[in-house]
Order: structure tokens, then C-alpha cells, then sequence
């Protein structure tokens, strides 16, 4: 028996003559139009193996990872026999219901929160992605990007393979069920051939199975409730259902999970460690782990750094929420200048508010954000931010405040110059349009009217992050964001993959 929702859940009136979104969905191909140019996330998985109830624990830990993706989500539960799916457009409090989590009956599930850029904004390409093939049913979540997707797509395609989506995880599918193997060295086979930043969860009927890439460069962790096995992209959603946080899963590590119990492998050797950078200084939860280091203290040593680094004279440090507010703390503490709550942001406006008019839009950034007039009024105001993409939204930010009352807005940003795109599984844009990859840190600081700005240096980063990766020259980070130093090899028959292969 399967579950999947067949129709849109939020369709754009089509009456208006401007309707406020412009896809079928609420959340449909958000990131480029919204009004805050910020990076986004592309997706977050959760998998459950032996617990009597593993869809509600999946629908728990989904809610937790929500920031991870808001365009769609799914769950697939096994009981031994069979599949029950349930995939749909929107949150996960929009898409799963009680009667739909009463049909997710089994002891082992993975779950799917998605936000999608290369990959087309359809039901199509929700995951987890369910397949047949000989030896049974086949479920596949990923959070990341296969670079050379394209390249072994192709290959598939001239062999005979027929694909039904436009998402890279399809790609993996195929290699498995194109395989003479069983499921686990079919597994290994095809993650050793494919080559970006990921994170799997494969479930057959009896088997789980948890990847990381050779890198690392996408997280993973894995926990422990009572004898039962819970992963996720981030720990906080491990807390959420009372979790035991054991450990992160290793770059090139398979985890075999099935009747005879948990089982370490590994399908290739690792490579450099390259955790993405940008879930330290923007996408994990604070409440989150990785690498052993918490993410609001690793934040607010990143504020400290950036304090040690750029120190200005001002009369109140103010965060831009909700990622830069530990950093904030982290400045104010280390200069002695009070921290306050300057900048206000509304939880409840949706992901995405696209009006017809410039008019319009402008107004929609202070639906999203505001300025406390009581607070910056007459005050020299230090504002603390995580990123500058491509400067458009820190215009605003800084208009906002200086619309406020404040006399002096000085810009501090806990990151060093966006300067290149990611191929690993951040929304980016074209170098082009990285405004710090295009002008100097003066030029910039006029662009977005601000009275001074300052990037966080490479070194002050690695240093905030600490955590078990401390001695490594990089921190074992990925870096390449900022110094263009990737990790894995880009260019395959000429082509460059950007975007989320969710």
C-alpha cells in the first residue's frame, strides 16, 4: 500500500491578477525571488531503525529539521513486508495528518525535508524517492549534491535506463538496481562512483543504510533511544525525540543496519575533512552539534573573533535574527558594548511574500524584519550578520536601522567574502552575482550604506569552530566558498554542477 498527496495544497489563486506567489505551490521556488537574498539550505534527512513507532518519531525529528528545507517533505516506513510512503508540497505540519500518520505503520522509516534549486519544484522530486526493483522495494533520502550527476545520468540513459524525476538521487537508485549485487556491496558500488557532498539514507523492506561522502562535507549524526537507532542531518532533532547523541557518521562510512544488528563498514577511504563551513556560521540550528563543538558557542566565539578583529566604537550591538543573535552576544561580551534587540523578525509572514511592484516588495521587507525605533534611535548601532550574498539584503537591513533613528550603522560580518558558488548542496548564485567576489570590502561597504564593514578572517573562523577538528590546518571545514579551494574535482566532459541534486 502506498500514500502519496496527488495535488497541490497550496495553490495560488489563480483569480488574483497578482497572485503572492507565482508556482502552484506556497513555497515553490522560493529562493531566488525572496525578498532576503540569503543562502538556503537544501534538505535534511531523519531515519529510524527498530522502534515500534518510528513514523511519529520521524514526523518529530522532520518538524526539528523544518529550517532545513520548507518546499517539501516526505516519510517512508517499512514493517518487514512492505512500503507506506506519504509525500507532499509544503511543512511538514501541512503535509502529514493524524489519519496519514496512522497509515505509516512499522519499526524502521527515513524521512525527507526538502528546499530545491536544480532540481524541479514537483511531487516528482519529494523524497524519499521510492523505486522497484528485483530484489524488492527501495527508498532513497538524500541532503547534498552529486557533481557529476549529469555525466553518469547521460551514461544510464544511452544503456536504457528510463528516469523519472529530475533529481540527482535518482542517479543512485539506478547504479543499485543496475547492479548484479546485493543491495549493500550494490550500495558501495555506487557511492564509490559517484563524487560531491552527501548524505544518504537507503532503506530496502529489512535493511537501513547511512552514508557520508568521502569528505564529510554534509552532516550526519546518529543517535541512540532505548535499542533503537535514530540519524539525522542535525542533533537537535536527536533531542527533540529524547535521543542519545552518539556520534557523527564518518566521511566514507557505511552503517549497515538490519536483524543481525548494527554493522560499521566503509565503502571508500576518507578523504580530507571538508564539513561544510556554512553550517557552523548559518544553517545548523544553534542547539545542534557537529564535530563536537556546539554551534552557538562555536557563533558567539565567531563574534568575540570578529570584535579581537574589527572593533568599532559604537553604543549597542544588535543581531540580525535568528543565526547571527549568538554572534551578537558573542561581540557585545567581548567589547563590553550592550547588546540589545534591535532588529525584530516575524516567525509567521511565510517563507516567501513576492509582490508585483518594488513598491511593494520594499514593504514586504518590513513584514519580515523590523527595527526597534526605541532601541536604535540616536544610537551608533553595530550590526552583526552571518553573510553578504549579493548585498541586496544588507541594503535593506541597514536602511531599516537607519530609517530607525540610528546615526551610525557599523556592518560586521561573522564569515570571511562570499566570493565563489557552492557545488555541494547550497542554493548559490552565479559568481557574478556574489557581490564580494565582484567588489572590494570599500566598495561594498558603500553599496549597502553602511558607516563600515568587516569580514570575519579565514583564520578567526577555523579558530571560533574548534570542536575534534581543532589541529587541522582548515578546521576541517570547507572552505572553498571563501578561498575557492574544493575539495572534490569539479569539471566532468566540461560541464560544472551547481545546486541541490535533492
Amino acid at each position: 500500500m502506498s500514500h502519496e498527496i496527488t495535488s497541490a495544497k497550496f495553490a495560488s489563486d489563480k483569480s488574483l491578477s497578482h497572485p503572492l506567489w507565482s508556482g502552484d505551490f506556497y513555497n515553490e521556488g522560493t529562493g531566488k525571488d525572496d525578498i532576503f537574498d540569503t543562502l538556503k539550505e537544501e534538505c535534511g534527512v531523519f531515519g529510524v531503525y527498530g522502534h515500534s513507532d518510528a513514523a511519529s518519531l520521524s514526523y518529530y525529528g522532520l518538524h526539528s529539521l523544518q529550517h532545513r528545507g520548507e518546499e517539501s517533505c516526505g516519510m517512508c516506513v517499512a514493517n518487514g513486508k512492505e512500503f507506506n510512503y506519504h509525500r507532499g508540497m509544503g511543512l511538514v505540519k501541512e503535509v502529514f495528518d493524524k489519519d496519514t500518520m496512522a497509515s505509516l505503520v512499522g519499526n524502521m522509516s527515513i524521512g525527507h525535508v526538502r528546499y530545491s534549486t536544480s532540481g524541479d519544484s514537483r511531487l516528482a522530486n519529494a523524497q524519499p524517492l521510492i523505486f522497484k526493483y528485483r530484489d524488492g522495494d527501495l527508498a532513497i533520502a538524500t541532503n547534498g549534491n552529486i557533481v557529476n550527476a549529469p555525466q553518469i545520468r547521460h551514461e544510464l540513459e544511452q544503456s536504457g535506463s528510463i528516469f523519472q524525476t529530475t533529481s540527482d538521487t535518482e542517479v543512485v537508485a539506478h547504479l543499485i538496481a543496475r547492479s548484479s549485487k546485493g543491495v549493500v556491496e550494490a550500495a558501495k558500488d555506487a557511492l564509490a562512483r559517484i563524487v560531491g557532498g552527501y548524505a544518504f539514507l537507503i532503506m530496502t523492506n529489512d535493511k537501513l543504510l547511512v552514508a557520508s561522502d568521502p569528505h564529510g562535507l554534509r552532516p550526519i549524526t546518529m543517535g541512540k533511544l532505548g535499542d533503537s537507532y535514530i540519524f539525522s542531518s542535525e542533533s537537535c532533532a536527536l533531542e527533540t525525540v529524547g535521543a542519545e547523541l552518539l556520534r557523527d557518521i564518518q566521511p566514507g562510512e557505511l552503517l549497515i543496519l538490519d536483524k543481525d544488528g548494527l554493522k560499521e563498514d566503509r565503502y571508500t577511504e576518507p578523504q580530507r575533512k571538508a564539513l561544510c563551513a556554512m553550517e557552523y556560521i548559518y544553517f545548523a540550528r544553534p542547539d545542534s552539534d557537529l564535530n563536537g563543538s556546539n554551534l552557538h558557542a562555536s557563533r558567539k566565539r565567531m563574534g568575540s573573533r570578529m570584535a579581537l578583529e574589527s572593533f568599532v566604537d559604537a553604543d549597542i550591538v544588535t543581531g540580525v535574527p535568528d543565526s547571527s543573535i549568538s554572534a551578537a552576544i558573542g561581540y557585545a561580551e567581548q567589547t563590553g558594548i550592550p547588546y540589545e534587540l534591535g532588529l525584530i523578525k516575524n516567525k509567521y509572514t511565510g517563507r516567501t511574500f513576492i509582490q508585483p511592484s518594488q513598491e511593494l516588495r520594499e514593504k514586504g521587507v518590513k513584514m519580515k524584519l523590523s527595527a526597534v525605533r526605541g532601541v536604535v534611535e540616536g544610537q551608533r548601532v553595530v550590526m552583526i550578520d552571518d553573510s553578504i550574498v549579493r548585498g541586496t539584503t544588507c541594503l535593506r537591513i541597514v536602511n531599516l536601522l537607519r530609517e530607525a533613528g540610528a546615526t551610525e550603522v557599523h556592518v560586521r560580518i561573522t564569515s570571511p567574502p562570499f566570493k565563489n558558488p557552492c557545488y555541494y548542496g547550497i542554493d548559490t548564485p552565479d559568481r557574478k552575482e556574489l557581490i564580494a567576489a565582484n567588489k572590494t570590502v570599500e566598495e561594498i561597504c558603500r553599496e549597502i550604506n553602511a558607516d563600515s564593514l568587516a569580514f570575519l578572517s579565514p583564520e578567526g573562523l577555523i579558530s571560533a569552530v574548534g570542536g575534534d577538528n581543532a589541529n587541522d590546518p582548515s578546521g576541517g571545514l570547507c572552505l572553498a566558498c571563501f578561498n575557492n579551494d574544493y575539495p572534490t574535482t569539479l569539471d566532468f566532459d566540461g560541464e560544472e554542477k551547481a545546486g541541490c541534486g535533492c
